[in-house]
C-alpha cells in the first residue's frame, strides 16, 4: 500500500490517473492476483509499474535479475525494455503459487527472454558470475542488507539496482527497532548512502524505492 493510498486515496487514484495506462495482460494479472491469493496486497503496484517499466525501456538491459517473483506483474514491466537478446531471471521460493506468473510468463511476448527460478536468491548469487544490467528486488526483508552484499559483486558500472519497501510503512524511522525486518531494510539503506560505489536516492513511491546506480 502507498502513502497517499493510506493517508490521502483521492491523491492516489489522481497519480493513478495521470500515468501511462496498463497492457491488457498486465490488467488480467493484477486482477486475478486479487482474486486468487491471500496477500494481494505484495503485487507492485499500478504506479511502481509504471517506473520499472519505464526504467527498463530507457536502459534497454542484456540482463534483469529480480528478487521476488510473486504473480510476475513486475517481471512483465521489466521485461518490456529488455534488448532483443536480452533475458529476466527472476527468483522465488512459493513453489504453491508458481503456477500464476508461469501461466503469464508463457502466454506473454517475452516468454522466450524470461527465466523463472524456483531457487533461493542468496543460493543462487552465490552460484552465478553472472553482471546484471538492472537489478529489482521485492523479497524477504530481513535479507535486504545481506542481498545487497552479494548482488554487488554482480554490477557494474551503470548497473542500476532498485530495492522495494525501503520505507517499511514509516518503521525505518524508529531508533531500536525489535523486528528483523525494519532492522535489515535500515542497514541495506545506510549501506546504500555510504557506499562510494554507488549513487543513491529512495523515492517516495509506494513504500519506498531505493534507487542505485553504480558508477
Amino acid at each position: 500500500m502507498s502513502f497517499f493510498e493510506e493517508k490521502n486515496p483521492e491523491m492516489d487514484r489522481y497519480l493513478e490517473a495521470h500515468a501511462s495506462s496498463e497492457s491488457e495482460i498486465l490488467k488480467k494479472l493484477r486482477r486475478e492476483t486479487y482474486q486468487k491469493t491471500t496477500q494481494p496486497h505484495m503485487i507492485s503496484g499500478y504506479q511502481q509499474g509504471r517506473l520499472l517499466t519505464i526504467i527498463s525501456q530507457m536502459l534497454q538491459p542484456k540482463s534483469i535479475l529480480e528478487i521476488g517473483t510473486f504473480t510476475g506483474y513486475a517481471t512483465l514491466c521489466l521485461a518490456s525494455g529488455l534488448a532483443k537478446d536480452g533475458k529476466i531471471t527472476t527468483l522465488d521460493v512459493n513453489e504453491d503459487l508458481a503456477y500464476l506468473p508461469k501461466k503469464y510468463f508463457e502466454t506473454s511476448e517475452y516468454a522466450n527472454q524470461i527465466d523463472f527460478k524456483l531457487q533461493d536468491a542468496k543460493e543462487f548469487l552465490k552460484e552465478t558470475d553472472e553482471l546484471y544490467d538492472l537489478i529489482f528486488v521485492d523479497a524477504d526483508k530481513e535479507n535486504y542488507a545481506e542481498y545487497f552484499r552479494l548482488i554487488k559483486p554482480h554490477t557494474q558500472s551503470g548497473s542500476v539496482i532498485l530495492f522495494d519497501n525501503v520505507l517499511w510503512y514509516g518503521k525505518v524511522l524508529e531508533e531500536n527497532p525489535k523486528q528483523k525486518s525494519t532492522q535489515s531494510i535500515q542497514e541495506l539503506n545506510d549501506l546504500a548512502a555510504k557506499d562510494e560505489d554507488f549513487e543513491n536516492l529512495i523515492l517516495p513511491l509506494r513504500d519506498g524505492v531505493n534507487f542505485l546506480r553504480r558508477k
